[in-house]
C-alpha cells in the first residue's frame, strides 16, 4: 500500500485483504461512533424527557434519510470519480473533481436546508405522525433541518478524503464530534432541561464542528485533494461524469428511502407503542448495519481505485474477499442481537409493551442481515465499478416497488406489525439473488474501458 503524501492511500499495491481491511477499520469506527453519538442522544432523550419525547424523535428517521440521501447518493459518484482518477494518476482531473463536488454540495445543502425547515409540518402529516407527539416532532426536526448544509458537506468532504483512501483522519474528527454531541445533549437536557429541540441543535453543532475540521483538513498545503477556495467552481465535463455515476445512486438511496417511509407511515398507524418499538429496534439495528456499509464503501474505492488502474484481476479477488468477511461478520452480529433483543431493548424503553414489540422485531429479522450484507456490498463493488445504475434498477424494483406493493396488500389483510418486520428479510433475499446472478454472469470489470470505446467511437 503506497502512502501518497500522508494524506491517501494508493489501494492499487500490497495485499488486496490487507488494504481492503486497513481501509475499512476507521471507516466502521466512525460509524460506530456516529452509531453511538446517536444512540446517546436518543437515551438521554428518553430517560430525560420520557417515552413520548423518544417516540417524537424516532418517528420520522426514515423521512430524514429520504431528504438526505438523495444528496448523499450524489456524492458518492463524486467519490467514485475521484478514486478512479486517483488510481490512474490523474491528479488534476482529481482536483477538478474535488472543487466541483465541494460547490454542488454547499448548494445542495442550502437547497436541503431551506425545503426541510419550511416542509417539516406537511411532510409530517404526510406520514401520519401521532398527533399527541406531532408538535414534539415538528419542533425537533426543524431544528435537525437547520444543520444540513453541515451534514450534507460533512459527508462530501468525508467522501473525497476516503476516495483517495484516506478513512484515519474522518475517524478522528468524528470521534471528537461524537464526544461533543454526547456532551452537549447532557448539558442541554439532561443539565439545564431543555426539550427535544435542544437534541437536535447538539446534533447541528457537532456536524457543524466536523465539517469544519474536515475543510480545515482539505485546504492543508501537500494534499492530492486540497482544496483551494479560488478554484472552486463547477467544471462541467467533470459534473456530467458525477451525476452520471452520483445520480444511479441517489435515485436509488431516494426510492429506498421512500419505500421506508412508506414503512413508517404504516408503523405510525400503531400509535405511540408501535413508534417507539419501532425507533429503538433501529437504533440497535444501526449497529448490526456498520460493518455492512464499512465494506460496502471500502470495496467502491478499492474497486474504482484497481479498475482505473486496469487491475482487473486483483478487483475481483477483493470484491469475492470483502463479500465473503461482511457476510460472516454480519451474520455474527445478527446471532447476538438474535439472542439479547431483551437487553436491548430494555435499553432505550422504560416498560410497557413497546418492550415486547421491539424483541419481536428484532428475533424476526436478525438472523437475515447476512442477505442484507450481501446486497448492500454487491451495490457497493457495482458503484466501484461505475455500474451503479444496475444497482439502481434492483434497488428501485425489489427494495421500493415490491417493497411498497407488499406491505399494502398485507396492511390490507391483516393490520399487524409483524407483517411490516417481514417487508425487509423478504426484499433483501430477493434483491441478493437477482445480485448474485448478475455478479457471476456479468463482465462488470471491464465498464470503464466499454465507456470509454463508445465514448471514442461517438467523437468518431
Amino acid at each position: 500500500m503506497l502512502q501518497n503524501k500522508r494524506s491517501s492511500v494508493l489501494m492499487t499495491e500490497g495485499d488486496p485483504k490487507k488494504v481492503i481491511l486497513t481501509f475499512a477499520a476507521p471507516i466502521f469506527l466512525s460509524q460506530l461512533f456516529q452509531q453511538l453519538y446517536n444512540t446517546a442522544d436518543a437515551w438521554i432523550v428518553s430517560r430525560f424527557l420520557g417515552d413520548d419525547a423518544f417516540a417524537a424523535v424516532s418517528s420520522s428517521g426514515s423521512l430524514i434519510f429520504l431528504t438526505i440521501s438523495f444528496f448523499v447518493g450524489a456524492s458518492m459518484g463524486a467519490g467514485v470519480v475521484i478514486s478512479r482518477y486517483f488510481g490512474a494518476g490523474d491528479m488534476e482531473k482529481v482536483s477538478r473533481a474535488v472543487h466541483t463536488n465541494v460547490v454542488l454540495s454547499f448548494l445542495c445543502g442550502l437547497a436541503m436546508t431551506v425545503f426541510g425547515v419550511l416542509m417539516t409540518p406537511t411532510l409530517l402529516r404526510w406520514i401520519h405522525v401521532d398527533e399527541a407527539v406531532l408538535p414534539l416532532s415538528t419542533v425537533y426536526f426543524r431544528y435537525y433541518f437547520s444543520g444540513a448544509l453541515a451534514m450534507i458537506m460533512y459527508n462530501s468532504l468525508k467522501g473525497i478524503m476516503n476516495a483517495v483512501g484516506d478513512s484515519r483522519r474522518p475517524l478522528y474528527y468524528l470521534i471528537f464530534s461524537s464526544l461533543l454531541n454526547i456532551f452537549l445533549d447532557w448539558l442541554f437536557v439532561g443539565v439545564l432541561g431543555g426539550g427535544v429541540e435542544w437534541a437536535a441543535i447538539a446534533t447541528a453543532m457537532s456536524q457543524g464542528a466536523s465539517a469544519l475540521l474536515c475543510l480545515r483538513q482539505l485546504t492543508r498545503k501537500g494534499t492530492v485533494y486540497r482544496l483551494s477556495f479560488r478554484k472552486l467552481r463547477i467544471h462541467w465535463e467533470i459534473l456530467k461524469e458525477i451525476l452520471r455515476y452520483g445520480l444511479p445512486t441517489a435515485v436509488q438511496n431516494s426510492v429506498i428511502a421512500f419505500a421506508n417511509l412508506l414503512v413508517q407511515s404504516n408503523v405510525n398507524t400503531f400509535g405511540e407503542v408501535g413508534m417507539a418499538s419501532w425507533g429503538a429496534y433501529s437504533k440497535i439495528e444501526g449497529f448490526a448495519f456498520l460493518p455492512i456499509t464499512s465494506f460496502s464503501m471500502a470495496l467502491s474505492t478499492f474497486i474504482g481505485q484497481n479498475l482505473g488502474a486496469g487491475e482487473h484481476a486483483r478487483a475481483r479477488r477483493g470484491a469475492r474477499f470483502g463479500l465473503i468477511t461482511s457476510l460472516l461478520i454480519a451474520e455474527l452480529i445478527g446471532l447476538v442481537i438474535f439472542l439479547c433483543a431483551g437487553p436491548f431493548i430494555r435499553f432505550f424503553l422504560s416498560g410497557g409493551e413497546a418492550i415486547a414489540w421491539g424483541i419481536e422485531h428484532c428475533r424476526t429479522v436478525s438472523l437475515f442481515y447476512f442477505v442484507l450484507a450481501y446486497s448492500n456490498c454487491i451495490a457497493g463493488v457495482l458503484r466501484g465499478a461505475g455500474k451503479a445504475l444496475v444497482s439502481m434498477i434492483v434497488m428501485l424494483a425489489v427494495w421500493c416497488l415490491l417493497r411498497i406493493v407488499y406491505i399494502t396488500v398485507a396492511m390490507r389483510i391483516d393490520h399487524n406489525i409483524v407483517l411490516l418486520y417481514w417487508a425487509y428479510p423478504i426484499t433483501w433475499m430477493i434483491s441478493s439473488v437477482i445480485y448474485l446472478i448478475y455478479y457471476n454472469k456479468s463482465d462488470w470489470v471491464h465498464g470503464f474501458e466499454k465507456r470509454k470505446e463508445k465514448t471514442a467511437e461517438a467523437e468518431v
